[in-house]
């Protein structure tokens, strides 16, 4: 069965032609990364920063491109921004003078669908996301974590095959995050969408994923690739469980021995 996503050898370098020849003149981001993601599966990244995770999402969603090696989505190579990926970064973007409900219908909206359907769309992923009763709040209006689920709703509206989150809670408190991996969680339930998401928490990565990739330090490269055996659905009673203890330190390893 042909994978979701696949990177196969995929490296990324930045600079100039110019600076080619200069020492320290390019920056080394990504050195021949290697692996697949299967359809519905729930991938987290994480690593050291500046290691580049990020790096990794925007070559995914063909924002830029890699300097070796190739990326599939069902077999079709990646070669630009596409419709079949969603991605939502830390900072949410939502456009200020729009109401949420305006917010999470502008795919659909630039796609072309009328208001009355656009409208019933967006108004089912805001119940999903739990913003009910704020679908004509501004974003000024809201908490940071219910502009990031509106982010979120905003980026299913058009169905994206493969869901790229990137550090989407890291500046939200400790209790709301927490809430919002619920959420995600619940998200990834009902829908089933494939989601490969960079973080820095461990606790996160291993309470949400199916599987974790840890990445080393600039030039990133991939480590290892841990299974996440826990069963679903997952709540806040698995905090305590000696598994997932166990596979929070064997993630925390891995990452200090990319450290060392």
């Amino acid at each position: 069965m042909i994978p979701l996503l696949s990177l196969q050898h995929v490296s990324k370098e930045y600079g100039s032609p110019e600076e080619m020849h200069v020492a320290g003149g390019v920056t080394r981001a990504l050195h021949d990364i290697s692996f697949d993601i299967r359809r519905g599966e729930f991938v987290c990244m994480v690593g050291p920063s500046g290691g580049g995770k990020s790096t990794l999402l925007r070559l995914i969603a063909g924002l830029i491109h890699p300097t070796a090696g190739h990326i599939y989505l069902d077999g079709e190579e990646i070669t630009g921004p596409s419709p079949r990926v969603g991605i939502v970064f830390q900072n949410v973007n939502l456009m200020p003078w729009r109401t949420v409900l305006d917010n999470v219908a502008l795919p659909l909206e630039l796609a072309g669908q009328p208001r009355p359907a656009r409208y019933s769309v967006a108004l089912e992923l805001i119940d999903l996301v739990a913003l009910n009763g704020f679908e004509y709040h501004y974003p000024h209006q809201l908490s940071g974590g219910m502009q990031q689920r509106a982010a979120i709703a905003r980026t299913l509206a058009h169905d994206p095959e493969i869901l790229l989150l990137d550090e989407p809670f890291g500046a939200l408190d400790a209790l709301t995050r927490e809430r919002l991996n619920r959420e995600l969680l619940q998200i990834h339930q009902l829908k089933h969408p494939t989601i490969f998401m960079v973080t820095h928490a461990i606790n996160e990565a291993v309470f949400l994923a199916d599987r974790v990739l840890v990445l080393s330090r600039r030039p990133g490269v991939l480590r290892c690739d841990i299974p996440i055996p826990l069963p679903r659905p997952r709540g806040p009673e698995l905090f305590t469980q000696p598994q997932y203890l166990a596979l929070v330190s064997q993630v925390r390893a891995a990452i200090d021995e990319t450290e060392s």
